[in-house]
């Protein structure tokens, strides 16, 4: 699932980052890796946190793209191209505007997908949670609450 999420990531990275000329070449990769692991950290964290209902709530919602967990990936991502690439907390903010809102619309609208089981929320909540248990059932009763 980490994999497929990189590679989301980066077929999604074109304009951002692969065709920015404020992104050293040499820093492209690890820059959607790091895009890779904010998105990451921050599912991670709702859950952590037992905000498990806010996430079914976005993974259902596909217009939802003034949602709180884009702006807190957004927000992570940012940080990350500011700290550890010397961006300007400006250009730091476009790349990741333009790199995470369609990423995360993406990965949502492939959760619904019956093609790609990687994506289903279930599994990605398995795989960021170490819980390699089955999920379905209490997603399944959440969606109903």
């Amino acid at each position: 699932m980490f994999e497929k999420l990189f590679l989301l990531v980066k077929n999604n990275a074109g304009a951002a980052v692969m065709n920015n000329p404020l992104v050293a070449e040499k820093h492209r990769e690890a820059v959607i890796n790091d895009a890779s692991s904010s998105i990451i950290e921050v599912l991670k964290n709702h859950l952590e946190s037992g905000k498990l209902k806010d996430l079914v709530k976005y993974f259902q919602f596909s217009a939802i793209y003034d949602n709180p967990l884009i702006t807190s990936v957004v927000n992570r991502f940012a940080n990350k191209l500011n700290n550890f690439y010397n961006m300007d907390t400006p250009t730091a903010m476009s790349i990741a505007d333009k790199l995470i809102p369609p990423v995360m619309h993406q990965l949502m609208e492939e959760s619904k997908g019956e093609h790609n089981k990687d994506f289903a929320l279930s599994a990605i909540l398995s795989k960021i949670s170490g819980n390699g248990g089955d999920m379905s059932l209490l997603l399944s009763q959440l969606r109903i609450a």
